[in-house]
């Protein structure tokens, strides 16, 4: 069926990803992997699975416009020009304004459904 895709929780094939510096896994997993089931041909929007094994990020301006399902796991972010926290994990979804100063703390390895706009 053209134009519909049906997102799964565990793809059959993945991707390796490299968004995370080895320095920022708090574990000595260092698992982070992708699944990008539709971009747009110039990928200014990409949708898809991404995991990743605990660690933490500070992130002085959030790339990506993003909205975000978790799956698995536990991830705590924090707006650190508001000074405040929210946890999500497996049912929540969320977005973040592309340009947010936040920390991003996966405290138990993330399992999520993304749609990114840069």
């Amino acid at each position: 069926m053209t134009g519909i895709t049906r997102f799964e929780p565990e793809p059959d094939t993945w991707q390796s990803s490299d968004e995370t510096p080895p320095t920022a896994f708090t574990t000595d997993d260092h698992t982070e992997r992708d699944h990008v089931y539709f971009a747009t041909d110039d990928e200014q929007l990409l949708t898809g699975v991404w995991e990743c094994a605990p660690s933490i990020l500070e992130i002085d301006s959030y790339p990506v416009h993003e909205v975000m399902t978790v799956l698995a796991g536990s991830v705590t972010i924090t707006d650190n020009d508001a000074d405040r926290s929210a946890t999500f994990t497996a049912g929540d979804t969320f977005f973040i304004e592309k340009g947010t100063r936040l920390t991003w703390e996966i405290t138990e390895t993330l399992r999520k459904y993304y749609v990114i706009v840069l």
